[in-house]
């Protein structure tokens, strides 16, 4: 066989490997099996440091967990993972990404090492038709996704991918593309966004550990009426709203988790507030459970 002959074989060799490769997992996405329908979530995350402290938060959402039926697989929409274009992570073993500074050695040394699941990413991908979603294989799981599913499922059994937000984009676009998601609640996956719905650091009082400002408690009071009225058009227009509005929300990507959860409801579904408090004057850990 000549030098030639060998490329020639080598090549179509590895193009036949992927073609099948690719074709295995296309027919394996539109094979997840029907389940019952999974709630969706919004998650407070809060301080890093929750995902190795007790406290009231942590028990808050271990407590709700225990109300949701163990999911197949799990998909995060963090606040800390922004890109230009939407991304979905692709690969079998996401890093566990520590996307912060200034906390203890022991925070750093956490490992969540859930599997990925390249399945759940091209399903995504197909299911979503308004938007082009493309493969990740560099990002992981950040803080804002591991801090807060660790202490859910702490054995980290249960295989997560993330989506990222596209920063780029109006309120709107992100409510619209939850919507394309919902199918993924009937393939037994827990749709998980983690942000705060009150979330302004330069405002962070360290002393008010356990309350918040008078603009902090009006804005997350008039959220969550905003939300149980389903008045969509008010939560993707922050600039119409009063100023309190504007204070609790001064950039977005900890608002936008928020959109991904309430796009997902559907006619009839229960939405039930918990870790319903404010911390550090500024920051709000309400959370909530869709279905």
């Amino acid at each position: 066989m000549t030098r030639q002959e060998f490329i020639k074989n080598l090549t179509f060799t590895t193009l036949t490997m992927t073609t099948l490769k690719l074709s295995a997992l296309s027919k394996l996405s539109y094979e997840l099996e029907e389940t019952a329908k999974m709630p969706a979530l919004f998650v407070g995350h809060g301080n890093p440091m929750n995902a190795i402290e007790e406290n009231e938060f942590v028990a808050g959402w271990r407590n709700m967990i225990k109300t949701v039926e163990k999911p197949k697989s799990i998909l995060c929409i963090s606040a800390h993972w922004e890109t230009k274009g939407t991304y979905v992570t692709a690969m079998e073993k996401p890093n566990t990404i520590h996307d912060f500074g200034g906390f203890p050695q022991e925070l750093f040394d956490v490992q969540y090492n859930a599997p990925g699941d390249p399945v759940l990413a091209a399903f995504t991908k197909k299911t979503v038709l308004n938007a082009s979603v493309q493969s990740d294989y560099s990002w992981g799981l950040d803080h804002g996704c591991w801090s807060v599913i660790k202490q859910m499922y702490p054995e980290a059994d249960i295989p997560v991918i993330q989506l990222s937000i596209d920063y780029t984009k109006p309120l709107s676009f992100h409510l619209q593309l939850a919507k394309e998601l919902a199918a993924l609640r009937r393939k037994g996956v827990l749709i998980v966004g983690s942000g705060n719905m009150v979330h302004n650091l330069r405002k962070v009082d360290w002393g008010n550990e356990n309350s918040g400002y008078d603009w902090a408690i009006e804005a997350n009071d008039g959220f969550k009426k905003m939300i149980l009225n389903e008045e969509y058009d008010k939560l993707t227009n922050l600039n119409a709203l009063p100023s309190a509005f504007q204070l609790a929300i001064p950039t977005p990507e900890h608002y936008i988790p928020l959109l991904y959860t309430l796009g997902l409801k559907e006619k009839d579904e229960e939405t039930v507030f918990y870790n319903d408090a404010l911390v550090m004057g500024s920051l709000s850990m309400t959370s909530i459970k869709i279905g």
